[in-house]
């Protein structure tokens, strides 16, 4: 039995990821009804948007004194948007909670090798929380 059927069966939803010159993949995401372009990271502890598109999503910030750090970068302040809803592929979820913080630096890197930036990041809380299993051959993320 292949992987595909095997998941399929287990109610797993499977999603088409996209891999960028960087090596980097992304997939789509409809957040608050908001089509954005989100990295998948299983080495973010969090999953954030970049706060530059706090509008863009209609996203209700409040402050945070959580300072976030990675992809280069340190001691970078953070804001916190609680209950949004998030649709990735056709598996939907509510009371979804993200970190926003400046992707700027993140961005920077994916322009000196790709055409493509990035909304946010798919982090390891969400992908652990949906059981996430990655088909790298495939170049598809399966959630439950």
């Amino acid at each position: 039995m292949e992987l595909r059927e095997l998941l399929t069966r287990k109610n797993f939803e499977r999603i088409p990821l996209k891999r960028l010159a960087s090596g980097h993949y992304t997939c789509d995401v409809k957040l608050n009804n908001v089509t954005g372009l989100f990295i998948l990271d299983t080495g973010a502890s969090t999953s954030c948007v970049g706060w530059e598109h706090t509008l863009f999503f209609n996203l209700k910030s409040e402050n945070s004194e959580v300072l976030a750090a990675g992809a280069g970068a340190t001691n970078l302040e953070t804001k916190i948007a609680l209950n949004n809803s998030l649709l990735i592929g056709c598996l939907s979820k509510h009371n979804v909670d993200l970190i926003l913080l400046d992707l700027s630096h993140v961005n920077e890197a994916l322009l000196k090798v790709s055409t493509n930036t990035i909304h946010g990041i798919l982090g390891a809380d969400f992908l652990k929380k949906h059981r996430a299993i990655i088909d790298y051959g495939r170049n598809c993320l399966y959630l439950l």
